[in-house]
Order: C-alpha cells, then sequence, then structure tokens
C-alpha cells in the first residue's frame, strides 16, 4: 500500500463527534410528528444528505408528512445540537500532520455549507481543509452512497480518486468512496471485525491514530 496522493475526510462521526447528536435531531423531530425512529433507522440515515434524510423519514412515517414541514423542525434543533460537537481524538493532529506534509486533502461530507459553518466554528483547524464537496455543492449530482461526492473531491484535488484514501464512518459514505474507487477506512465501526491486513479494501479500524501512524512510517520510507 503506497503514500496516497491525498486524503478525503467525510465529516460528522470522522473528524467530529456529531452522529448522536444528528440521530437526536432527527429523532426529536420525527416525534413532533407522533412518529418515533428506531436505532436502525437512525443508524440508516447517517452519512446522507438532510434532504435525502428527511426524504426517508417521511416514507417511514404511517401519517403523511410534508418535507419542508419536517425540515423546518429540524433545522433549529439540529444547529442547537450540532454546535455542540467535539472532535474525534486524534483528527486535529491528523489534518495538521497533513497540512504540513502538503498532503492533499478535502471534505467530502453531506453537510451543507451552512451546517459546516455551525459546526466547524469551534474547530478552527478544520479550515486547513480548504478543498469541500459539500451537500449543496451545485456540481454534485447524487449525494452518497452515490460515488459522485468523492470523484468530484478527486477531480477538484486534480488526483485519481483510486490514489486517494478516504476516511468514513457510514454504510452510505463507506459505499460512496468504495465505488469512487479509492482505499476507504472505516473508523470506529463496532458492527464490523477490525480488519488486519493494509491491503483489504475496506479496511476497519478503531481510532484515526492508526491513520496518521501509518502516514507516518510510509512518509518515512519514501
Amino acid at each position: 500500500m503506497d503514500l496516497p496522493e491525498a486524503c478525503l475526510f467525510d465529516l460528522d462521526g470522522v473528524l467530529l463527534d456529531t452522529e448522536p447528536l444528528h440521530g437526536k435531531a432527527w429523532f426529536k423531530s420525527a416525534e413532533n410528528f407522533g412518529f418515533k425512529l428506531s436505532n436502525k433507522q437512525l443508524i440508516e440515515l447517517r452519512g446522507r444528505r438532510r434532504q435525502d434524510c428527511a426524504k426517508q423519514i417521511c416514507e417511514w412515517m404511517t401519517n403523511k408528512t410534508d418535507i419542508d414541514e419536517l425540515l423546518s423542525i429540524h433545522k433549529p434543533i439540529s444547529r442547537l445540537l450540532l454546535g455542540q460537537a467535539k472532535a474525534i481524538p486524534g483528527a486535529e493532529d491528523l489534518i495538521q500532520w497533513c497540512h504540513k506534509n502538503k498532503m492533499k486533502m478535502a471534505l467530502v461530507s453531506s453537510s451543507t455549507s451552512e451546517s459546516i459553518a455551525y459546526k466547524s466554528a469551534p474547530h478552527p483547524w478544520l479550515g486547513l481543509i480548504t478543498t469541500r464537496v459539500l451537500g449543496n455543492d451545485p456540481s454534485l449530482k447524487k449525494g452518497k452512497p452515490a460515488p459522485d461526492p468523492f470523484l468530484l473531491a478527486a477531480q477538484k484535488l486534480q488526483t485519481n480518486p483510486t490514489s486517494c484514501w478516504a476516511l468514513e464512518d457510514s454504510k452510505a459514505g463507506t459505499t460512496s468512496a468504495l465505488s469512487a474507487g479509492c482505499k476507504v477506512w472505516v473508523i470506529g465501526n463496532q458492527q464490523k471485525p477490525i480488519t488486519q491486513k493494509q491491503n483489504a479494501n475496506p479496511i476497519h479500524i478503531r481510532n484515526l491514530k492508526i491513520v496518521l501512524d501509518i502516514l507516518m512510517q510510509k512518509k518515512h520510507s519514501v
């Protein structure tokens, strides 16, 4: 496994610990309409664009609910919760290392630019990732789990997606990155056994420090 040309980072659940907060926001939003989302349904929503999540929840609901109405309830709940998100352990160190070593980086997130702004505000180090493919990117035809977000990120970085490492945590994001041809690192996925072989794809690992250690080893061996 060679040193990558670029690292493509998901945000929620990879760099910021937002997934429980996202789940809570969707649960509270659906509860306003008398519907309780199950843990299985909340996990299925991970990694997907806000509009796609709302559409899916409305399809699950037994009573007919307008997507825009659900989103209007969800927005203030989500904003209040997500502004409290903490960094995933090792995230800042990894981003700082990539920046210092001139490793190309892109943020590949289903969140909109508005959502990214208030989630990122307490974490200025996220500003080191200047190339971004977000959920409301006008050039994005389809969101995760389609390969489009990672293909677009590689295109913006002028690199081949097969030379990129994608860091993900959700099923939708992993499917997206694999379909794009990236080497995929799945962070903290407790539903899968930890992968030991570095030639596997995807590789399931417990934390970001493992990725940083491998990057440092490969950099020194070049």
